[in-house]
């Protein structure tokens, strides 16, 4: 699994002009499942965002958590974070799991997200979603289990 995490100000997603997700202070995260990812790797995930200190403490040091700050999340699927474009100018997806797949993994990641009670929101699993973000910082921040579960470099 590949995420990119944002620490924001405000986040939402709209969907065919409604709202499925909508947030102030918290973390807008870009999930992508992949073809060999698995619950492990969603739960494992899932946790390292969860417990992520990237919020600012009163000495202004990143050392608090979402939860620390009384923060929300905002989750939407996106299947272009496994792109593989070292060759040629057109993305392959054949890193990416197959839809059928990767919404359950990503159902397990939100659930996984949501087990502590915390305000965890989501963008539309296949849908055409506007995501609107006001980033903090910006703190943006990579996470590949690929490499941070198995050691192996994806390129």
């Amino acid at each position: 699994m590949v995420a990119v995490i944002t620490r924001v100000k405000s986040a939402s997603v709209k969907v065919d002009g409604y709202y499925s997700a909508q947030i102030e202070t918290g973390l807008l995260v870009l999930l992508g499942v992949a073809e060999d990812d698995t619950d492990t790797d969603a739960e494992y995930l899932a946790n390292k965002i969860t417990g992520l200190r990237i919020f600012e403490d009163e000495s202004g040091k990143m050392n608090l958590s979402v939860d620390d700050v009384a923060g929300s999340i905002v989750v939407v699927p996106n299947f272009t974070l496994n792109a593989e474009c070292r060759k040629g100018r057109r993305p392959d997806f054949n890193r990416a799991a197959k839809p059928e797949r990767a919404e359950v993994l990503y159902e397990k990641f939100v659930e996984y997200c949501k087990s502590t009670d915390r305000d965890v929101q989501t963008g539309v699993f296949g849908g055409y979603m506007a995501v609107e973000s006001h980033n903090d910082g910006p703190v943006t921040i990579i996470m590949d289990t690929e490499t941070m579960m198995r050691g192996r470099d994806r390129r």
